[in-house]
């Protein structure tokens, strides 16, 4: 089968198409013919060696299709079921990869495989940073970075849903209309504005009680001055760059501020709560109050294209390969 892997750690330029015999499942996997694969930034930082690999390796995580094949021991699943996976193993960007039967989730009728794959990642980021990091309450208002991003157009829309004000921030002034028309009330350009005196502004001098942040290096420190007393920070992505080191008496001098560095791994530890988010992000979609927004579409041997458009920052959206 055609798989894009990389033998050395860099820019776009180490992704190569290869040629690779891909063994049958193993006890307790189930191999998946893709129809379309989730391109997401943490592909890029495993790309660039941010987040190290044992090389050579294939790469990302994410991917739709249709079950092909079932090893030993595999009793839920059966031949031509369509599933999604989100969470590895790594190896998504190919025709078809060998999944743990346990880390599937089904799809629904009604959601196509494009959407899925353009949204399980991001849209099970969403949910749990939305519910379970810090459970958004009615008439709060948050700050929300990237949100004409792939994670900020599902996760401002579906606040939105649940009675949130919604600050979205955007890199350019050409995102601000998207922002707004995918769910925030007010948009800051954080290239241009004093953005975080404009969210302390929009918020009456309080603040918000919770920043979600993927930006990372260029955003980590004004994010914290945009919170409220006893907010929280949470920072769940680097596309900036990783957050430098700093003293934690920041935070009691800021207003005794919390912050977590949250993962999707650990808000999907077992079979039941990965199915049981996946359930609640489906169903938010087939509501039609969050619309899966594909603005970027490349053949699986233009992978190098797809992240370079990723790191020209002219993306938005969700990007998918098509095998």
């Amino acid at each position: 089968m055609k798989a894009i892997r990389i033998h050395k750690t860099g820019g776009p330029e180490v992704l190569t198409l290869e040629d690779i015999a891909l063994p049958l499942p193993a006890a307790g996997q189930v191999r998946v013919r893709h129809t379309a694969i989730g391109v997401n930034f943490i592909d890029t930082y495993h790309r660039s060696g941010l987040y190290p690999l044992p090389l050579p390796s294939g790469l990302g995580m994410e991917a739709a299709g249709v079950v092909d094949a079932l090893g030993p021991g595999v009793g839920h699943l059966e031949a031509g079921e369509r599933v999604a996976y989100c969470l590895g193993p790594l190896g998504a960007y190919a025709e078809a990869n060998n999944v743990a039967a346990d880390r599937l989730v089904k799809l629904p009728a009604n959601i196509g495989d494009e959407d899925a794959a353009a949204s399980l990642l991001k849209g099970l980021t969403a949910q749990y940073l939305l519910k379970r990091t810090y459970a958004v309450k009615p008439v709060e208002t948050i700050l929300f970075h990237s949100a004409a991003g792939g994670v900020g157009l599902i996760a401002c829309q579906w606040a939105k849903h649940l009675g949130v004000t919604v600050i979205g921030s955007v890199g350019s002034d050409d995102k601000v209309a998207l922002a707004e028309a995918n769910g925030c009330a007010h948009v800051v350009n954080t290239r241009s504005d004093d953005w975080a005196a404009r969210v302390r502004e929009l918020t009456a001098g309080q603040g918000v009680p919770v920043v979600y942040d993927s930006i990372g290096k260029d955003t980590f420190a004004r994010s914290l001055d945009c919170l409220a007393v006893r907010g929280m920070m949470v920072s769940f992505g680097n596309s900036s760059g990783a957050v430098p080191a700093f003293e934690p008496g920041i935070l009691s001098a800021k207003g005794s501020l919390y912050l977590t560095r949250p993962t999707l791994q650990s808000y999907a530890r077992t079979p039941e709560e990965l199915q049981a988010a996946a359930d609640d992000l489906f169903a938010v979609i087939s509501s039609g109050a969050v619309k899966i927004a594909i603005h970027q579409r490349f053949a699986l041997a233009e992978a190098r294209k797809a992240h370079e458009a990723l790191h020209s920052r002219a993306t938005t959206g969700a990007t998918v390969l098509i095998p």
